[in-house]
């Protein structure tokens, strides 16, 4: 596993950063086209990470980088949701703050060249959190179906989700650091 490599991995997760600005600029004047960079953005994430493993390109710096442009998109949304006032801000700081301790447990692993690789728990967390920022950023109803509702009901999936896979990541740390 080689430490710094430019790849197609390494360039998605680079789209994924260089998008969160693009999304934060657009989506309060066009929620449509806020949802569509969120959404290209939410993609390569799947798509770095199939890559990386699929070529066995995966490599210390994009194991670091990864998470962290993750955290960036996820952090950038919630912070807009609330701002536009379609998230209460305790929802968001509580999913902040278990975003920067996970990664955080990651990296202090990660120097000691323990890595501690995504759990089900952490994926399914990321999966509500994408579902419920799509939802909340539309604010619509299709099909007498309210999408800010639905959004509500992912959202506080996501939130149990985070503190249960938090705790998850922490046991799992100080295992593999014994």
């Amino acid at each position: 596993m080689s430490t710094l490599r430019f790849n197609l991995p390494t360039a998605l997760t680079l789209s994924r950063i260089v998008l969160i600005p693009v999304f934060v600029i657009v989506v309060y004047q066009h929620p449509f086209l806020g949802v569509a960079v969120f959404g290209i953005a939410s993609i390569t994430d799947f798509l770095d990470g199939y890559f990386a493993r699929r070529s066995g390109q995966i490599t210390k710096f994009g194991i670091i980088l990864d998470p962290l442009a993750d955290k960036f998109l996820v952090i950038s949304a919630l912070v807009v949701l609330v701002d536009m006032a379609r998230l209460s801000a305790w929802i968001a700081i509580v999913i902040i703050v278990r975003e920067f301790f996970v990664t955080g447990l990651r990296v202090v692993a990660l120097s000691k060249d323990i890595v501690i690789p995504a759990e089900m728990g952490g994926k399914l967390k990321t999966t509500t959190q994408i579902i419920a920022i799509l939802c909340l950023i539309l604010d619509i109803s299709i099909f007498d179906i309210d999408l800010y509702d639905i959004g509500i009901i992912f959202i506080w999936t996501a939130l149990v989700l985070s503190v249960i896979s938090g705790v998850q990541y922490t046991v799992s740390f100080w295992r593999k650091m014994r």
